[in-house]
């Protein structure tokens, strides 16, 4: 197998292994595992395609794909099991929202997905990850305010960096950084 296409591999396996988390009970050591496989798949495909100079538009789509599917299955298992309090709940609405807002300008302006990767992203992307973790830590209620912020903060960037930009760049860096 080709080293070039190993990242895309990489990020197609979270695309299956995620399903699976529906399947699992949460928590237990199994789904912990499948969920760990998922979140390091995320930060080794980007790594590895960096490395061996195989990023491409087609890799960066996939990923964000598998980011989504990863995150809307987390969401699926996890908000049925926890308490999440209704002000939380439309923040969580308001924050799809404005993500859909910014895909749906993005595809007018660049005829395509704009899945952004961004600092604010990747950060978003780890502390939603360390979910179950800060969950058991701090509780719902600091858990979700922590997760909302960052995801408010991210939303708000990628929708201002979709309007204001001229083309695309999936690898900016942020909305103070130019390509």
């Amino acid at each position: 197998m080709k080293i070039k296409k190993l990242p895309n591999i990489i990020t197609m396996m979270r695309i299956v292994f995620s399903p699976i988390l529906l399947f699992i009970n949460p928590l237990t050591p199994l789904f912990l595992l499948i969920y760990v496989i998922c979140g390091l798949s995320d930060a080794l495909d980007g790594y590895l395609a960096r490395r061996s100079g195989a990023t491409s538009h087609f890799g960066a789509t996939l990923d964000s794909i598998a980011d989504t599917i990863f995150f809307v299955i987390i969401l699926v298992v996890f908000i049925p099991r926890v308490k999440i309090p209704s002000e939380i709940a439309v923040w969580i609405l308001g924050i799809a929202l404005i993500r859909l807002v910014s895909l749906a300008i993005g595809f007018y302006k660049y005829h395509g997905f704009a899945f952004l990767h961004t600092y604010a992203n990747k950060i978003t992307g780890l502390v939603l990850f360390c979910f179950p973790l800060l969950y058991f830590c701090t509780g719902i209620i600091i858990t979700s305010w922590f997760i909302c912020i960052c995801a408010s903060i991210c939303a708000i960037e990628e929708l201002l960096i979709n309007l204001i930009s001229k083309k695309l760049a999936l690898d900016i860096k942020s909305i103070f950084h130019r390509n």
